[in-house]
This record gives C-alpha cells, sequence and structure tokens, in this order.
C-alpha cells in the first residue's frame, strides 16, 4: 500500500511503539520525503497522552504537510464510556447490565455502533491502521482469576453481594470479549473502507517459556501471564479468520515481538504505578512489631521522609528508571535482569515500527504471523477433494439401498442451511432437474410441494424434528415440532413462551430457518437456478482450466444436487467463499 497523502490511525499511538511507528512513516525530520501520510490520528486511553503526542509531533514535524490529531478513552466499551474508569462502570447496576450485554448478546446494530472502537474508526475515516494496543493484557489483567475466587467464596457464604460479583465476573470474561472486539473491528474495516489493518501483537511472556521467572503473583508462572498468553494466541487466530474473509481489508497482518521492548526514555523522577506516584511510608525501629499467631493488616498513612543523604524531604518514591512503555517502568537492575543474556533480551521499537512499515508498504519481512500460519497450516488437499466423490458415491448407494433421502440433520448449523437443503430437495422432487422446475410457475411449484409434504409424512415429520418449521404456501399456516431454531427463543408442544409475529417477522425468519414453500420463495429459486444455469453455460465456452462451475459440474442440468446449490447460495449470495487454501 502506498501511505503517501492517506490518512492512518495508530491506535496506542503515545505509547512506544506506537510513536516509533509513527516516526518510522513520516521519515526523518530533517528528510525532504514527500512519501508519508497526509493525516495521522494518534489514540491514548487518557486525553492528556493524546494530546501530547500529537503537540510533540507536529513540532517534530513542523511544515511537513501531516495534520496530527488526537482521539483518547478506552475502545472496549461504549462511545458513551470510554472516558470513565472500568471499576465506575462495574460499579453501576444499570451500566454493568449493559457491558454484560454487549459482550454477551447478540451482535446488534446498537452494540456495534455505539462502541468506542467503531466509533474512532468512523471518525478518523482511515485508508490503514496500525493497531499498537496491548490487547491481551488490557484484557486478562481484569483478573479473571481473583474474580471467580470471590464469586465462589460469596456463594458458600450466603453473601448478599453474589449477585453483584457473579455479574462483574460475567463482565471480566476475556475470550467474549476478545470475540466481541474483533466482530466490530471487522465491520468497522468494512463499513467504512479501510484498506489495511495491522496489529502489533504480543506472546505475553516476552518470547519466554512456561519457566518464566518474572510474574505477576506468587505463582510461576501465574495465571494471569497465562491468560495473557492465552488470549495472544486467540487473537492471532481471529485475525488469521479475519484476513480469509471477504470484503475485510486488503491487507490484515499481525506482528508479534517476542523480547522486552526498549526504551522511551532514561530519567530521574517520581516513580507511578497505573499512572499514580507511589507514597513513602515512613517506619522506625521503634515500631517493629512483635510477630504472634495473627498479623494485621493496617494501611500507613504517608508521611514526608527525609533523605539521610541529601535532606531533601520527599513524599512519594522517586529514582533513576527506564521507560519501556507497555512493559513498565524499570530500575537499573530489574532492567538489567530481564533484558540480559538468556531472560526475554530485549527488541527495540525501531526495528518493530521498520517491520510494520515495510508490511504496509508491500514488502515482505517474513515477520508476519497471519502469513506465517498461511505458511505452515495444512489447507484442503488433493486427496481428499479425490475422495470426496467416492464419500458421496457411496452414500448415495446406501439412500438407494435404504430408499431414503439423507438432506440434512441440523448437526452442521446454521438452521438457514438445512432450510435451503430442505427446499431445495423439494423442488428435486418437484421438478427433477433445472429444466422440471423451470417449466413450472412459481404458484404450480409451491402447491406442488406443499402436495408432496402433504402426502409424505416421514418427510415431513423429519423436517419439523430438526427443528426446521414449514412455512406452507398460503404463508398463514405453519407446521413445526415441539421445539424451533428460528426464533431463538423455546416454543413448547402446549404453544408456551409465545413470540409476537408480524409480516417483517415472518419474512426474516422464513428466511433464516424455516422451509418457505410460498410462491415468492419459489420465484426465488427459479432465479437462482436461471443465473446458475447462465453463468455455467458461459464458462461452458472455456476450455481450459478457468471455470469451477461449468455445465458438467451441475450434471449437464440433468439433476438438482441439494448440497452443491445450498454452497453456490452462501458463496455468491451471502459472501461466504473461502479465499485462501
Amino acid at each position: 500500500m502506498d501511505i503517501k497523502d492517506k490518512r492512518v490511525l495508530v491506535l496506542g499511538g503515545f505509547g512506544l511503539v506506537g510513536q516509533a511507528v509513527i516516526k518510522r512513516m513520516m521519515g526523518s525530520p530533517s528528510s525532504k520525503s514527500a512519501d508519508k501520510p497526509a493525516h495521522i490520528v494518534i489514540t491514548s486511553i487518557r486525553q492528556s497522552e493524546a494530546e501530547s503526542a500529537v503537540s510533540y509531533f507536529e513540532k517534530l514535524y513542523a511544515g511537513r504537510g501531516t495534520e496530527f490529531e488526537p482521539y483518547s478513552g478506552n475502545i472496549f466499551v461504549r462511545e458513551e464510556w470510554k472516558d470513565l474508569p472500568r471499576e465506575s462502570i462495574l460499579q453501576d447496576p444499570s451500566k454493568r447490565e449493559q457491558l454484560i450485554d454487549d459482550i454477551l448478546g447478540d451482535l446488534t446494530e446498537p452494540v456495534i455502533t455505539t462502541n468506542a472502537l467503531y466509533s474512532a474508526i468512523e471518525w478518523a475515516r482511515p485508508d490503514a491502521i496500525i493497531d499498537c494496543i496491548n490487547t491481551s493484557t488490557a484484557l486478562a489483567y481484569q483478573d479473571l482469576f481473583t474474580m471467580g475466587q470471590r464469586v465462589s467464596a460469596s456463594i458458600k457464604s450466603g453473601s448478599a453481594e453474589s449477585g453483584e460479583l457473579t455479574e462483574m465476573l460475567l463482565a471480566s470474561l476475556y475470550i467474549p470479549q476478545l470475540i466481541r472486539h474483533v466482530q466490530i473491528l471487522h465491520r468497522a474495516l468494512i463499513d467504512f473502507n479501510v484498506r489495511a489493518y495491522i496489529k502489533i501483537g504480543t506472546s505475553g511472556t516476552g518470547g519466554m517459556g512456561l519457566n518464566i521467572p518474572f510474574t505477576h503473583s506468587e505463582e510461576r508462572p501465574s495465571r494471569m501471564l497465562l491468560a495473557k498468553s492465552s488470549l495472544a494466541g486467540a487473537h492471532s487466530l481471529l485475525l488469521w479468520i479475519m484476513a480469509r474473509t471477504p470484503r475485510t481489508a486488503e491487507i490484515v497482518k499481525e506482528i508479534k515481538p517476542t523480547a522486552t521492548i526498549g526504551w522511551k526514555e532514561i530519567k530521574y523522577g517520581p516513580l507511578r504505578k497505573s499512572g499514580k506516584p507511589i507514597d513513602l511510608e515512613f517506619v522506625s525501629f521503634e515500631e517493629a512489631e512483635l510477630l504472634g499467631p495473627k498479623l494485621e493488616l493496617i494501611r500507613i498513612k504517608p508521611q514526608i521522609v527525609v533523605n539521610e543523604r541529601d535532606r531533601v524531604p520527599h513524599t512519594t518514591l522517586e529514582g533513576v528508571y527506564i521507560d519501556t512503555g507497555e512493559n513498565g517502568i524499570f530500575s537499573k537492575g530489574e532492567f538489567e535482569t530481564i533484558s540480559a543474556l538468556g531472560q526475554m533480551e530485549m527488541v527495540t521499537p525501531e526495528e518493530i515500527a521498520e517491520n510494520v512499515v515495510r508490511e504496509l508498504t508491500g514488502a515482505s519481512t517474513g515477520k508476519d504471523i497471519v502469513a506465517a500460519l498461511d505458511a505452515s497450516t495444512m489447507g484442503p488437499s488433493y486427496r481428499a477433494g479425490y475422495l470426496q466423490e467416492s464419500a458421496l458415491r457411496m452414500m448415495t448407494d446406501l439412500e438407494e439401498e435404504t430408499k431414503t433421502s439423507s438432506v440434512a440433520y441440523e448437526m452442521l448449523g446454521p438452521p438457514r442451511l438445512a432450510k435451503l437443503l430442505f427446499e431445495a430437495h423439494l423442488l428435486k422432487l418437484a421438478g427433477n432437474n433445472f429444466e422440471g422446475v423451470l417449466s413450472q410457475s412459481p404458484e404450480e411449484l409451491s402447491n406442488k410441494t406443499e402436495q408432496i409434504l402433504n402426502d409424505d409424512s416421514l418427510l415431513r415429520s423429519h423436517i419439523v424434528s430438526i427443528g426446521i418449521p414449514i412455512l406452507l404456501a398460503d404463508g398463514e399456516r405453519l407446521l413445526r415440532g415441539s421445539h424451533i431454531k428460528i426464533p431463538t427463543q423455546r416454543w413448547d408442544s402446549a404453544g408456551g413462551n409465545s413470540v409476537e409475529l408480524n409480516g417483517e417477522k415472518r419474512d426474516a425468519w422464513a428466511h433464516d430457518g424455516w422451509v418457505d414453500i410460498r410462491p415468492g420463495n419459489m420465484k426465488r429459486w427459479r432465479e437462482r437456478l436461471i443465473l446458475i444455469r447462465e453463468e455455467a453455460m458461459h464458462l461452458g465456452n472455456v476450455t481450459g482450466s478457468e471455470p469451477d462451475r461449468s455445465p458438467a459440474y451441475w450434471d449437464d442440468f440433468k439433476s438438482l444436487n441439494e448440497g452443491r446449490l445450498a454452497a453456490w447460495i452462501f458463496i455468491f449470495e451471502e459472501g461466504g467463499e473461502r479465499v485462501k487454501r
């Protein structure tokens, strides 16, 4: 991708890697190169950070013609909550309930369009997104394990807080949050025509194994650290799937550093943890406790501590530190240990940025995880394709021997697949082949398929027994069993759990999971068959290897193959085609 005069959204652009990526895209401040973006949006969770980054780059690249803009907030929640601390969202019952629904509920239009990430992309309208946010850390450090222990203890004790704590646990589930994040990202990439998305991911352990000595608790390795690695792996697979999805960005890549990333700056000053200074607590030898059978936990109030060397009063902890960005602030001893040969060692943000921008602009670095998965995973094989015909032939022979039809059992899903297969099967019974179906009007096909269902009680029972209702020709009568797949609410045989029905819902449910033999749907099937035949006849004139679906694929239109028809619909009507093998 040519980044000249393009719009780029750098998620986490205030951070160590984000700033290095921006510098690499812009080039040296003294360079006269014109191959730079026209507009860069820099995001950070804190407004002050995003604005300070914009101010820094405006001064660094003054007169270069690139516009820098800030965007701040938590991209994993609703846009209206993006500036609220997560704790305040969880403590508010109504917000907590909405958050749980946003994470665990259906992927509805409001869930997508009210999300802060979607809003940020809509506002920025980028050609490319560089995602430098440590997503795995952001989600895994919500500490599901501690929350789970609190829920378990409250339930056992019968605490009145158990309901509230359970809701907090639901709102902290890692995988649902990650899935929802990727779903919303995917939709935004499509809606706003984003051409490229590159993620800077993580291994969770800095490239080390289960023997990693650095931890977040007394466990080694900590469960929270392993949760971070688990999410990092899941995120890579979700991006790999997204890269195989039609209509997504042309470029979907992930660069995954596996070492300590360093560094941003070295300085002396106040030390901060989670953005807050560390208070100094003064204790004297005279206050030493005599240990008894119980250790009382108390909070010591911060006091002014006078440094004996320089006689300077201190209220917060200060010292020489190295800022490694997302990995945190380390002392000299800590940094020397973590970056030592045989430990995490180190990679610089400039090296990461170099690979990111090279991949963005079309070079192959060999460091893209998505491409690596493409190269190392096993796809469809020639042998399996050859043997598929053998399996289908054996199943056809067994159908003829048992005088049955193996159409659909609703084991694969979605219900729409079973619905399409049975509709195609009914057309096969009504017309035998393409010409037999096309020679009948939609009304004739509708009446004939209804008569077939009326006469064949076993076929009728088979359909409704797997949760697929049958909407009859008049559109007013519905045959159904004791449960149905669409709508998702369960209906019992006595008619309980009633669901409101109107014309719009009737059409939507019939589309998603009801065998629909109304004339309107028969007309749609006729249109499909005409289109398939025209397409195949056109391709049939090609004598080379180009056509996938020639007349021979459709048995020269002398039969109707339910599975091939359903696959054609999924590919050409619903965009469900596999694009990589």
